[in-house]
């Protein structure tokens, strides 16, 4: 018999590749974001208001789901449009904290054997002092985006803590795939040198190269997502590929794909910097390594080599 589960925030990045993954194991999939909800054979249904107790109680209970997969996420990059710090500290806790709350009510009280999976983020280290960060880090989020992804983190702790629910999660380093949204320096870095490789554009436009960061390719970390919560016991790992490369890195292996100099079409301008910059968050996965037997299948050049490729592939 098929197993069933639940991807909250199927449509982003991480729940796309999910729902594939899941799919060509035969699972039966509910997938649930704020503007569809839809079954893995096509099926389409009302919208699901996970900040409605109620409903979410009531699609646990109907679907009987096997697993749930929390991904929903609140966060502001530096590429959006700045909000109001207060709107978007309780638009981030309705959505990291206050619905997967939801959810873990919702298993405990129809008394379910489902098993949660939360991702968080690396934000939650805020500026770390120590060079490379693992489980024992200490957790002192410095924006709002750490601070309500660290609750969401104790949240699913007390639940496995003090009710037995299974409720492991997910500290997710920076990972890219084709799918990333054109905000993301990374995205960015690759349409823009793409651009001007077929002389559609003359610049890119940085705020700074300096910035090191733990790169990995987003198919594999949803791999790790999977192999997480096939474990019997809750727990919290930290997903990152091993290794740390500059934002100057990162646009040198682009343009040298693509057979150019970065140094002739790169202008840094301070100006687009929105938020402060971080000491290097680089994360030591060797925790899930050794629970899960996971390990990375695409090391940083093959990631830019992917991204490069799909992108030319648009034209």
């Amino acid at each position: 018999m098929s197993k069933k589960a639940i991807i909250v925030g199927h449509t982003g990045q991480d729940g796309t590749y999910l729902f594939q993954l899941l799919k060509r194991k035969n699972y039966k999939i509910l997938g649930i974001s704020s503007t569809s909800t839809v079954m893995s054979d096509g099926d389409t249904y009302d919208v699901v208001n996970i900040q409605n107790n109620l409903e979410v109680e009531k699609v646990v209970a109907s679907f009987q789901p096997d697993e749930i997969y929390y991904l929903a996420a609140t966060h502001q990059s530096s590429g959006d449009k700045q909000i109001d710090e207060g709107e978007l500290f309780q638009r981030s806790i309705d959505i990291n904290v206050k619905s997967l709350v939801n959810f873990l009510e919702a298993i405990r009280n129809h008394k379910s054997n489902a098993k949660l999976f939360y991702a968080a983020s690396s934000h939650l280290f805020g500026n770390p002092e120590n060079e490379q960060q693992d489980e024992s880090t200490p957790i002192n989020p410095d924006c709002i985006y750490g601070i309500t992804k660290a609750a969401g983190v104790k949240a699913c702790q007390f639940y496995w803590e003090n009710h037995g629910v299974f409720a492991s999660v997910g500290i997710f380093y920076n990972h890219e795939s084709p799918l990333r949204q054109s905000k993301y320096v990374s995205k960015k870095i690759v349409e823009t040198a793409v651009a001007i490789k077929n002389n559609k554009a003359n610049e890119l436009q940085l705020g700074s190269l300096d910035s090191r960061i733990d790169w990995g390719y987003a198919p594999d970390y949803v791999e790790a997502v999977f192999r997480i919560i096939q474990l019997d016991l809750s727990d919290i790992y930290v997903i990152s590929s091993g290794s740390i490369h500059s934002v100057e890195d990162f646009v040198e292996k682009v343009f040298s794909y693509l057979g150019m100099n970065w140094k002739d079409y790169v202008k840094i301008s301070k100006d687009i910097i929105t938020k402060k910059q971080k000491r290097n968050l680089f994360g030591n996965s060797q925790k899930l390594m050794i629970d899960t037997d996971w390990t990375p299948t695409h090391n940083f050049d093959e990631m830019i080599k992917i991204l490069v490729e799909e992108e030319l592939k648009k034209g």
